[in-house]
């Protein structure tokens, strides 16, 4: 016998309670580890609240306003992007200035995709797609071509799912993406990949970025298991001690958690993104919102692989609101518009 619909928010519930324990073992183990090495364990626990709270307060606004909340958000986005260098709230390191102002304006327009999506209008969807092509101009004029080329894959992206039923292939194509991209940048800390392939990748990047990478590496293999205990990387980073100018970061969300927290903490930060992509599956709403919504979260993981991205407070918000907005029952759950496939 099929489940049927009622058993859908048995399954929501579920999805909730199962974010929530990965959560709380995310800053249980930062705890943990900074009992055992020290440390500060305070940025872990500030992502985790930024993240939980910015996916509950996107479940309420999404549910009330599925069009005007995405649009705000985008809005505020492409606002903290412009002004964050004279509001200081990115690094004072230009590494960790970039990531952010990218990762902000990509998930500025994943929102305006899903408020395009969401609207019941067709001047409103273009009013809307013009936004998110409009967040790419303006990281091209900002000097972000990471946030230029990762807005525009995300609008490509959510035009490309117009006509699709199910989101199935579109979520286990995000996260092999998401794969991918830290394979790679895994592979280049290690010099695993071909010379051909190595040097291209190093001058884009950078090789501070790849020294700090390869430090990171090689204090996750001393400690695997709880690592060096969070925040401690500048402290004993050798990379980092010659660079007055360095924020005592390696600059990969993978590569910090598995240096500071060990193998544990590194599993445990997949395991919060899986999570992410399995709420969106499960999420009522449209098929078109959950892709687009998707392909910003999974553009952010490429940025946070090679960047300090989650290091900051408003770009983890922005996405735990993102993925909130996009996982929200509207009060209304007739379809706006009957042309749009139902999900599935």
């Amino acid at each position: 016998m099929s489940a049927g619909p009622a058993a859908a928010p048995e399954r929501r519930s579920a999805s909730d309670a199962t974010g929530g324990a990965l959560l709380g073992a995310c800053a249980a183990w930062a705890l943990i580890t900074a009992g055992v090495h020290g440390g500060s364990p305070e940025g872990v626990l500030l992502a985790v609240l930024a993240v939980a709270a910015g996916y509950a307060g996107g479940r309420i606004c999404g549910a009330l306003l599925p069009v005007a909340a995405p649009c705000a958000g985008a809005l505020a986005g492409l606002g903290l992007a412009v002004t964050a260098p004279h509001l200081a709230l990115t690094p004072s390191s230009p590494l960790g200035h970039a990531g952010a102002t990218a990762a902000l304006l990509i998930l500025s327009a994943g929102a305006a995709c899903c408020a395009a999506w969401a609207a019941g209008t067709a001047s409103g969807r273009l009013a809307l797609r013009l936004l998110a092509a409009g967040i790419a101009v303006a990281a091209a004029v900002l000097g972000s071509p990471v946030g230029c080329a990762g807005a525009v894959a995300v609008l490509l992206c959510s035009l490309a799912v117009a006509r699709v039923r199910n989101r199935t292939l579109g979520i286990v194509g995000l996260a092999a993406a998401a794969v991918l991209v830290t394979g790679v940048s895994l592979a280049v800390a290690d010099d695993a990949l071909p010379d051909g392939l190595t040097a291209p990748l190093e001058g884009g990047l950078g090789q501070h970025r790849v020294l700090l990478w390869q430090d990171a590496l090689g204090l996750a293999e001393r400690d695997p298991v709880m690592g060096v205990g969070p925040g401690r990387f500048g402290e004993v980073s050798p990379v980092v001690a010659e660079d007055l100018a360095a924020d005592g970061k390696p600059h990969s969300a993978p590569l910090q958690q598995a240096s500071e927290q060990g193998l544990v903490g590194a599993a445990l930060l997949a395991a919060v993104f899986c999570w992410l992509l399995y709420a969106l599956w499960r999420s009522p709403g449209p098929t078109q919102v959950v892709l687009s919504a998707g392909a910003a979260l999974t553009a952010l993981t490429a940025v946070a692989a090679v960047g300090n991205a989650l290091s900051v407070t408003t770009v983890t918000t922005g996405a735990g609101l993102l993925a909130g907005i996009a996982t929200a029952r509207p009060l209304n759950d007739e379809p706006r518009n009957s042309s749009l496939p139902r999900p599935r």
